[in-house]
């Protein structure tokens, strides 16, 4: 494989097999991203075929102020936003007034599969889906989502408390059924 500024030099000249290198090794992690953000698997591969001709358009842009595993997973994150900045406007964000909070209970995740873990992820509404992914995945504070989203930090926080709350449901559903299952 080439090194890291050799790839980039090829792909700012469009060279297909550094291209293809790039894409090779970055994009399992990426697909990883994307599947967060998405409903599914195809939704996903069109947000990461979608960056990675972003990437290929604007490395020549890439300043080497941060990684290039950084910059390409802006780039990821930010077409996923805009991918579902469309679904946002029809599913209407509200500041949550009241959660119902249940009593404090561990959820033991030992017997839950990473992929019902993520399947669980992409069942939520998609604003709670979005800003639990910015929030308590990416690590983005509730301010800089409110301006990547264009709401207010009162609507980030509520939807990220119903996410939790939705989360800790399906999370205390799953361990039930594996606790009778393996009873």
């Amino acid at each position: 494989m080439l090194d890291e500024d050799q790839l980039i030099a090829g792909c700012c000249k469009g060279d297909r097999k550094s291209q293809w290198e790039l894409y090779d090794h970055f994009s399992k992690k990426m697909m990883v991203i994307c599947m967060r953000y998405s409903k599914g698997t195809q939704e996903a591969e069109d947000i990461l075929q979608e960056a990675f001709i972003k990437v290929f358009k604007n490395i020549k842009n890439f300043k080497r102020e941060s990684s290039l595993f950084y910059w390409i997973k802006r780039i990821v994150i930010n077409t996923a936003l805009n991918h579902q900045r469309s679904k946002l406007y029809l599913y209407p964000m509200v500041d949550v007034t009241e959660l119902k909070h249940q009593a404090e209970r561990e959820v033991l995740l030992s017997h839950i599969e990473l992929n019902d873990l993520l399947e669980m992820v992409q069942s939520l509404p998609t604003g709670c889906q979005v800003i639990f992914n910015l929030y308590a995945i990416e690590g983005y504070k509730h301010k800089e989502i409110s301006k990547m989203l264009n709401i207010s930090e009162g609507t980030s926080k509520s939807q990220y408390a119903r996410a939790k709350e939705l989360l800790q449901k399906k999370l205390l559903d799953q361990e039930n059924l594996n606790y009778e299952r393996y009873r």
